[in-house]
Formats: C-alpha cells, sequence, structure tokens
C-alpha cells in the first residue's frame, strides 16, 4: 500500500508515486511495458486504445486496492483520466483525502 507525503511530495516521492501509478496502468491495462514509457504529459483518454469504459472500471478497483482509497463514481470524468499528469494528481488528492 502506498503511504502519501503529509502536504507536499519530494521529486523523488512524486516520481515513486507516478511510477506506481503507471505499474498499475501497465499492469491492468496489459500494456507489456509500454506504460513504463509515459511521462506526466502522456494523453491516456482517447489515446490507449487498451483504455475503454470496462478498463477504467477495472483500473478504479485496482487504484482504491492498491492506494487504500475509495473513489465515488461521480468524482470520475475525462479530466481525471486526460493525461498521466491529471491521473496522479487526481489520485494524490485522494490519499490526501483519506
Amino acid at each position: 500500500m502506498w503511504r502519501p507525503c503529509p502536504e507536499a511530495c519530494s521529486e523523488s516521492e512524486q516520481l515513486q508515486f507516478d511510477r506506481l501509478i503507471l505499474d498499475i496502468l501497465d499492469e491492468t491495462l496489459s500494456l507489456q511495458g509500454r506504460a513504463h514509457s509515459y511521462t506526466r504529459d502522456t494523453p491516456l483518454l482517447g489515446y490507449v486504445p487498451e483504455l475503454d469504459s470496462m478498463a477504467v472500471v477495472s483500473l478504479l478497483g485496482a487504484f482504491e486496492d492498491t492506494l487504500n482509497i475509495e473513489i465515488d463514481y461521480g468524482e470520475i470524468n475525462a479530466d481525471n483520466f486526460a493525461t498521466v499528469g491529471s491521473l496522479t494528481d487526481f489520485l494524490g488528492s485522494k490519499i490526501r483525502e483519506a
């Protein structure tokens, strides 16, 4: 389980968190390592063919389990899944709320 930094993460902690999210994306979407080349600016929704509505549901479960958070489905929107950065920022905010 990921332990969040209190308020602001150091650069190395942010990189560690980003890598964790990329690992979850890669495994859940069966990207065969492709996610490891993604950056915070990499577009997701509409650009990664494996990321369809069913995959989003699977990802939400994986994020909830791994990060020990709860995500209300009403919070999910295209902006959260626009890029790797927007996704990690959203998930980081959920961790800080927990």
